[in-house]
This record gives C-alpha cells, structure tokens and sequence, in this order.
C-alpha cells in the first residue's frame, strides 16, 4: 500500500507540471510517449514485438499523431500519414506472410490506434477553449480514474454481488454503482471550486450542473468498461499488469485503460454541448 500512495504522489506531481506547460509543446510530448509506452505494453502482451518493422510503423504513428493533430491545418496530412501507416504495415505483412498471421497484424493494427486516438482527444480537449482547456483535462483524467477508488471503498463495506467474476473477481455491482455516482460527485463539486477560483480571476461564467452530473456518471459507466476490458486483455493473456513502470500499479496501461474510454467521450460532449457558459 505504501508503494501505491507513493507512486501516486509521484504520479499526482508529474502530472500537475504537465498540466503547468500545457500550453508548450511539452504536454504533445509527454502525450505522445504515454501513447507510445502504452502501445509497447500492450504489443509485448500480444507477444508482437518480435516484428520489429511493423512494431516501429505502430510507434512512429503513436508518436507523430499528438503533434500532426496540434500542428497540421486540416486533415489532409493527418488522413495521408494514417492511410501511409496502415499501407507499409500491411506491405510488411505480405513480405513476411510466412512468419505473421492476420491475427497479429489485426492486433498491432487495432491497439495502434486503440492507444493512440483516445491519447490524441486529450490534445483537442487542451485545445477546445482556451480558458477551460487544462479543466476539461482534469475533469476527463477524474472521470477515469476516481471512479474507481469510488468503487473500491463503497465496495470494500457494502459489496455483495459480484459485477463480473470472471473477468475481475473483486469487482461488486454495489462498488460500480458507487464508483459511478463519485465521478458525478466529483465533477459537481470541481466545477464549483474551479469557477470560485477563476471568479477571482476575474472569469465570470455559470456551470451547467445537469450536463456536468450527467457526463460524469456515464465517464464513471465507461471507466469500468475500460478497465474490464483491460483486464479481460490481461487474463487472456496470462499477465498480472501490463507492466512495472510504476511500482504497486503496474504499466501506464494498467492506469490509462479508463482514460482511453472516456477521453473521446468527453471530446464528443464538450464539443456539442457547452457545460461553462
């Protein structure tokens, strides 16, 4: 548990300077190496590592994307690279048919942007406005991850019935539930204080409390789902965590498995409807 809290911390002060240069080039930077460590994890589990050409056609690509998303005008350079991508991976896979199966080039292909799309919303998120943009982030990496410490103290006293046994024994109806209304909570109760702190900057806007609630309990749905797909990934497998990156939490995928969930979900939203007005 120490080693958790620990890791947590280290994680929590990494995190804030990150958000500090988010208007830099560095918060692209630190986008594009999650992704790509992410992409690592999850091509060592499927054991594709060994095709060397195609694994590094899936890191370049995980690579470029935050920073061709923030620095490209139009999409022409973006669907060019991607179409680009999937061509020499596909060029790769006919030249060593013998040794690779479609199975393993699906694979690559679907974690490749499994990893990298979702990582990439959190550059639009920063984008989206420039007053609320460091917030939306905040409020997405919340939706992810508070959830579930939600769900572990409401299950750890009131856990009866089992969510998916199968897939995560320790996993209760009662602690998703609970889970679920924490992130709604919590997204109440920091939008309150982020507007008393930018009214005192001199920021005068209303919260819409409905959509906010509303938004966070459905972040909370899509955090479990994310982290039980994760960890069906894992038990089918055969793999504790993704990895050891950070020590008592496993990989950056066993701690980013939510966010790639509910990042393009509050995308969509924020971009449809407008929660600080």
């Amino acid at each position: 548990m120490v080693t958790r809290i620990i890791s947590a911390a280290v994680g929590i002060a990494i995190a804030i300077c990150v958000l500090i240069l988010h208007a830099t080039p560095f918060f692209n930077l630190v986008v594009a190496a999650l992704a790509v460590i992410m992409l690592f994890e999850l091509l060592s589990a499927g054991k594709c590592l060994q095709y060397k050409f195609h694994s590094g056609i899936c890191f370049v690509f995980a690579a470029a994307m935050p920073f061709l998303l923030e620095y490209t005008e139009g999409m022409e350079i973006i669907y060019i690279f991607g179409t680009s991508c999937i061509l020499l991976l596909f060029a790769g896979y006919i030249a060593n048919h013998k040794a690779m199966t479609f199975e393993k080039i699906s694979y690559m292909f679907t974690v490749s942007l499994l990893t990298t799309l979702p990582m990439c919303c959190l550059v639009s998120l920063e984008n989206a406005d420039s007053l609320h943009g460091v917030c939306y982030i905040v409020l997405c990496l919340a939706g992810a991850w508070l959830g579930d410490s939600g769900a572990y103290f409401v299950g750890t006293f009131f856990g009866r019935h089992k969510l998916c046994p199968e897939i995560s024994p320790k996993k209760t109806v009662e602690g998703a539930v609970g889970g679920v209304i924490t992130v709604g909570i919590v997204f109440a109760a920091y939008a309150f204080c982020y507007q008393l702190v930018q009214g005192y900057r001199g920021y005068s806007f209303e919260v819409n409390y409905l959509y906010l609630v509303f938004m966070g309990f459905i972040c909370g749905v899509l955090g479990i789902i994310g982290d039980l797909s994760a960890s069906l990934i894992k038990r089918q497998y055969g793999i504790k965590d993704f990895g050891n990156i950070m020590p008592g939490h496993g990989g950056l995928m066993d701690r980013f498995d939510s966010v790639l969930f509910v990042a393009p979900f509050m995308m969509f939203v924020l971009s449809h409807f407008t929660i600080f007005k």
